[in-house]
């Protein structure tokens, strides 16, 4: 994600975002320091490890013909069925072996600069936390299950891994630029809610899909959602949906590709020629696009998940 013939940052270092970057005021809990890194991965009672079982069994139930093949294949190798919620340090050492990635407990979430930074240094930042039963189906912040469960499996695979590395080191420039946002709707409709070519089949990559049922169904079968294929440059002015089910996914034909229309494309070009909001709706289709499906929006025009409407 850097074509400049500038000298490369230091990522072994916390970036300084500037005085004017616009970014999200977290509160740092007094006890973690400038990485926001817990002490320790927090011990889960039986309670908060059968939550993990149960939300793992509902969604290996949803996930067969939907999810990406080599998602499922993450999640045999690094066995996170083996029962209750994931002890870092085992699970660091495998995905230390495949691709040099760690996963690391965080309080809460945390800044962008810090999480860049985490990335840059291929570790994953997760909540060192679960939902409760009452939280069982929708949780706002993602808690260690969306974290663990969502993104950890793709880091098994290389070609996602250099990717998500990739990303991180992005964000030294986009703040530089300020372009944060920008920068963070291609980490939305990728890593959060991006989709997959498997032959002719549609399927799920994204953690903020494949951490829930409904959205797992909807983003792939659903009438109401667009489906596009994915372009580096309109996905960064697209806005997009934190609350809800996504009006639009964009679709990827490899990781592959992904990784090399990403970290091949000059973006000291494209952040200077970016306006600092969105550019398009988020349930906008445009002419550039190359739709695969043009979604009824009916799921969304009818009020979406705070109407009651059937996710269709």
């Amino acid at each position: 994600m850097s074509s400049s013939n500038a000298p490369l940052p230091d990522f072994t270092r916390l970036p300084e975002p500037g005085p004017d970057m616009f970014a999200a005021p977290l509160q740092k809990p007094a006890h973690v320091g400038e990485d926001w890194l817990e002490p320790a991965q927090r011990d889960y009672s039986s309670e908060e490890d059968c939550i993990w079982d149960d939300l793992f069994a509902r969604q290996m139930q949803v996930l067969p013909g939907r999810a990406a093949s080599l998602f499922m294949q993450g999640l045999d190798r690094l066995d996170l069925g083996r029962g209750g919620v994931p002890d870092f340090g085992k699970l660091s050492e495998e995905l230390g072996k495949l691709t040099g990635w760690s996963v690391v407990p965080v309080p809460m979430l945390i800044p962008d600069h810090v999480f860049f930074w985490h990335l840059a240094n291929r570790r994953f930042p997760a909540g060192n936390f679960i939902r409760t039963r009452e939280t069982f189906d929708y949780i706002q912040e993602p808690d260690v299950f969306h974290d663990v469960f969502g993104h950890v499996p793709l880091l098994a695979d290389p070609t996602y891994a250099d990717y998500m590395q990739e990303y991180g080191r992005a964000g030294w420039k986009a703040m530089r630029y300020n372009r944060l946002k920008a920068l963070g709707a291609l980490y939305w409709y990728t890593v959060e809610f991006g989709l997959i070519m498997e032959g002719k089949d549609v399927r799920a990559y994204g953690a903020g899909i494949l951490s829930g049922p409904t959205e797992t169904v909807f983003s792939v079968e659903a009438q109401s959602p667009n489906r596009i294929m994915l372009n580096v440059d309109r996905v960064m002015r697209t806005d997009y949906v934190i609350s809800d089910l996504q009006p639009t996914y964009f679709v990827i034909e490899s990781f592959r590709e992904l990784y090399h229309d990403t970290v091949e494309r000059d973006f000291d070009r494209l952040y200077r020629s970016l306006g600092p909001g969105f550019t398009y709706a988020n349930t906008a289709v445009i002419d550039v696009d190359d739709v695969l499906h043009r979604g009824t929006q009916e799921y969304h025009l009818r009020g979406g998940r705070g109407s009651g409407a059937a996710p269709v």
